[in-house]
């Protein structure tokens, strides 16, 4: 071979080397997911990518409203999302999802019909969302710090603990700390006070954030995430706080064996019941990628591994056999039908409800 053959080789072999790259490009699948902080089983999506040669780029988030303003101003860059079910309510409305097409997950089958039947509170036929997780506002303290505080048999059964300021001040000095969400401290506050938890009258908001305000100046933090560790390493002992993050906090005190022993309470009042569920931004790129993610989660083993993991419980009854007796018999976890008749959900807002609440929120955490 001459010269130029070798040169005429060498350019084929060049060209060859770069269309089988641009095919591996193209052929190369991801899928944008964005997520609660705190709210997937170690290893699950790796697991997933090695069943379905899929990458998952994962992002995660610590409040609705961060999720809701990256979807309401478009181009999000996230195929699947996980909003809470008044917000997938509010954002059905925007029109930011699109209709879930059920042919693509089959794993729907094992969706829980009590479940479902909540959810359509918010999304009527279940068009838009497939529950992840569900679980209740409740709260959160350390045991043996609330024992020596109270006495040896001392209950923390009631919200009378959270909202009479004489009983909160007991727990200034050891940390205190509440969730950055107006959607689950106000709603326990006009409960608390017999007082529709849905209320849209600005005379009820306002009693239920002058409540809130009597109890601040014993309130360390308002944040929605950094509980989760505060509580297990001992650092605070008493939190309003999401039922699941709360177990987990239990399960790493455990685990690191710091002494730490972690209580939760559903109040005996009642306390509010959310759901967090995955769906799909109407302007997605990666669709059919979306689907095989949801349809994964939705797989028994799979979301029993998350519950497992998490201490959420799930929408998926088909799991409900491979999950932990401990999380599964747990009624903070899966309460009963006594304590299931005393919890609500709370519905969207209509916008100038809303700038109630977002000014009413700001002058609580502010304290002004």
């Amino acid at each position: 071979m001459g010269r130029q053959g070798r040169y005429v080789s060498l350019i084929g072999a060049v060209v060859a080397a770069l269309l089988l790259s641009a095919s591996a490009r193209a052929e190369e699948r991801t899928v944008n997911f964005y997520n609660w902080s705190n709210y997937m089983a170690p290893g699950v999506l790796e697991d997933f990518t090695r069943e379905t040669g899929i990458k998952v780029v994962y992002d995660t988030f610590d409040a609705n409203e961060t999720l809701e303003t990256r979807l309401l101003a478009g181009k999000s860059g996230y195929d699947v999302v996980v909003p809470t079910g008044y917000f997938l309510q509010r954002q059905i409305t925007a029109k930011v999802f699109l209709k879930l097409d059920k042919s693509k997950l089959p794993n729907l089958a094992n969706a829980w019909p009590v479940v479902t039947k909540e959810l359509a509170t918010y999304d009527p036929g279940n068009t838009y969302g497939a529950n992840y997780m569900w679980g209740t506002t409740g709260i959160g303290y350390n045991v043996k710090t609330a024992q020596r505080i109270l006495g040896p048999d001392a209950k923390i059964d009631s919200w009378d603990m959270v909202f009479k300021p004489e009983n909160l001040a007991k727990f200034k000095d050891c940390g205190i700390h509440m969730l950055d969400s107006a959607d689950d401290i106000l709603p326990a506050a006009l409960s608390y006070l017999g007082i529709d938890p849905n209320s849209t009258k600005q005379a009820d908001l306002e009693k239920a954030a002058d409540l809130v305000m009597k109890i601040r100046p014993y309130v360390r933090k308002f944040h929605s995430s950094e509980y989760l560790s505060a509580l297990a390493s001992g650092e605070i002992c008493f939190v309003v706080g999401w039922s699941g993050d709360i177990m987990q906090a239990r399960s790493r005190a455990a685990e690191a064996r710091n002494g730490v022993e972690i209580g939760y309470t559903i109040p005996k009042e009642g306390a509010q019941m959310f759901f967090d569920n995955l769906a799909i931004p109407a302007d997605a790129k990666n669709v059919n990628e979306a689907y095989e993610l949801i349809n994964y989660l939705y797989r028994p083993d799979v979301a029993a591994k998350n519950s497992n993991f998490l201490s959420y419980a799930n929408g998926n009854l088909a799991s409900q056999k491979l999950i932990d007796p401990k999380i599964l018999n747990d009624q903070n976890i899966y309460p009963d039908e006594a304590m299931q008749k005393k919890l609500f959900v709370i519905t969207a807002r209509d916008p100038a409800t809303q700038r109630i609440v977002n000014r009413l929120w700001t002058r609580v955490k502010t304290g002004k």
